[in-house]
């Protein structure tokens, strides 16, 4: 044994190997939409498992670099990024990841095909995902609220699939004041009249404190105009795109690469705005209403992202349970560690049905195909989804981690990269406590709770007297029964816990309705 080497975890296609994925496709796509979906994410599935994992250890291995200065001096603020990095966004490009969902080829079901795509793409990308759910965001904003010459200009690039062509959008919102509170942003816009081929009208001045995918060649932000009233209710939406015709930064300053726990080869920046010019996204007003149509894709961007996150960690942990030999047998043959992948699994299952139960409301939703009822139950579950998958992400990436015991904790084995990224999950696009609330939101606003309770009322499960759905309603019952009569603040109190127990009832419900 003194020779005895340990081989570390493989992949082999993650299509092929995706049981629950392809189950779920073959059951819920139309056999129309199968015949063209299901050869492409087998195609994806073997890019995930070869280029694209190079291509990923390229970009982390050569993380982003922020020149601020040219060799005489002059500012230039250029960004350089690893050539992986730039291979990645290629494929993205030309496979499609946007574009699919704006297509519509296949009516709804276009969403479920374009988050299939992505589910495959995520965990092998070094985070691409995120410009990538940025930019479908932006699309998203601009098809409802952009105006016809800022549609022509800016779609054709968001939804190209050549690469020369192609865009990517940033989203703009954090400043030093908070994340979430975006109510107390003090960017300004002022009137623009100066020349600009984007029909530019206002300059925007303040600092953006994150600013993701800073590479990308438009972004979307909030800002109030001179006059406006304080508040969330005084801020409107604006485009600006970063370079001007001659590739230089509009009035844009940038200040440094955040240096962050995970993500390492997503460029993410800090920067001021010093007279951007900017245009208007619609009427003044409603930038919080507006960039909710960003939040909405981004959600189920971060979902389904956080979803194929655990779907990866649980791979690399089932191959090493197959070669890892300890106590005299293989891993996997130790009834208690079989016994903790099955519970991992069940709550990776649970997350892919949720997503993808979700991406099919949004794109009935974009094909004028849902009802009153549906429209509300999408506006419910979005925030729900996006807390319960980013808390499972972190959940399954530290238990696969202390799976692959001392070797799970060394760098160089990649593994502890899953725990680190993980995190980012339960942040982006809204903490877990920020999405309970709004959770609550929708209960009072939209008066959601009543529908989610019909839907659960009338689901398979509920018909079938399903017991492990029956135990988890009663107990979701139970909180609101105690919640019904009391005060706004104890519905504040118990929104976090109010919010995981719809998780759980709504994905058992999901796991028994699709045979997962």
């Amino acid at each position: 044994m003194k020779n005895f080497y340990q081989d570390g975890p493989r992949l082999t296609n993650t299509y092929r190997s995706d049981e629950t994925l392809q189950k779920f496709l073959r059951n819920f796509l139309p056999v129309e939409v199968q015949k063209e979906a299901l050869p492409h994410l087998e195609h994806l599935g073997e890019k995930a498992s070869s280029d694209m994992l190079h291509w990923a250890e390229d970009a982390e291995a050569n993380t982003p670099q922020h020149i601020p200065f040219s060799p005489w001096g002059k500012r230039i603020d250029q960004i350089k990024t690893s050539t992986g990095w730039q291979q990645l966004e290629k494929m993205a490009a030309e496979e499609g990841l946007v574009a699919t969902a704006y297509k519509r080829t296949h009516g709804a079901f276009s969403r479920v095909y374009q988050m299939a795509m992505l589910y495959l793409y995520s965990p092998s990308s070094a985070f691409y995902s995120c410009p990538l759910a940025m930019t479908d965001g932006a699309a998203r904003a601009l098809e409802i609220f952009g105006s016809d010459d800022l549609k022509k200009r800016a779609l054709p690039h968001l939804l190209s699939t050549d690469p020369k062509f192609f865009w990517t959008a940033g989203q703009w919102m954090t400043e030093r004041t908070g994340g979430s509170d975006v109510s107390s942003t003090s960017t300004e816009a002022r009137l623009f009249s100066g020349p600009s081929d984007f029909g530019a009208t206002h300059e925007l001045r303040g600092t953006k404190w994150f600013t993701s995918a800073t590479t990308s060649q438009m972004a979307l932000t909030l800002a109030r105009p001179e006059g406006a009233l304080p508040g969330s209710k005084g801020l409107s939406l604006f485009y600006l795109e970063l370079r001007n015709p001659n590739g230089e930064l509009n009035n844009i300053e940038i200040h440094r690469l955040k240096d962050k726990l995970g993500t390492k080869a997503l460029p993410t920046a800090e920067l001021s705005l010093q007279g951007t010019p900017a245009k208007l996204v619609g009427s003044e007003g409603d930038g919080i209403k507006k960039i909710a149509s960003v939040l909405n894709i981004t959600r189920i961007y971060n979902s389904v992202c956080a979803t194929s996150h655990m779907c990866r960690a649980l791979d690399l942990a089932t191959d090493y349970a197959k070669r890892r030999q300890a106590f005299g047998k293989l891993l996997i043959e130790h009834p208690l560690h079989q016994e903790t992948l099955r519970q991992l699994e069940e709550d990776f299952r649970r997350s892919f049905v949720f997503c993808m139960f979700v991406a099919h409301l949004q794109g009935q939703d974009e094909v004028g195909e849902i009802s009153a009822s549906r429209r509300i139950l999408l506006r419910t579950l979005t925030p729900i989804l996006k807390l319960y998958t980013g808390k499972k992400a972190i959940e399954i990436s530290s238990e696969v981690l202390e799976s692959f015991g001392g070797a799970g904790y060394i760098e160089d084995t990649g593994i502890p990269r899953l725990l680190r990224d993980a995190q980012v999950f339960s942040i982006w696009e809204g903490t877990t406590n920020v999405l309970a609330l709004d959770m609550l939101r929708a209960f009072e606003k939209e008066q959601a709770l009543p529908v989610l309770l019909e839907y659960l009322k009338n689901c398979p499960a509920m018909k079938n007297s399903v017991t492990t759905f029956s135990e988890k309603w009663t107990t979701l019952q139970g909180l609101l029964a105690h919640l019904t009569s009391s005060a706004p603040e104890i519905w504040e109190a118990q929104a976090r816990r109010l919010a995981f127990l719809v998780a759980d009832v709504v994905t058992e419900a999901l796991l028994h309705e699709y045979s997962l």
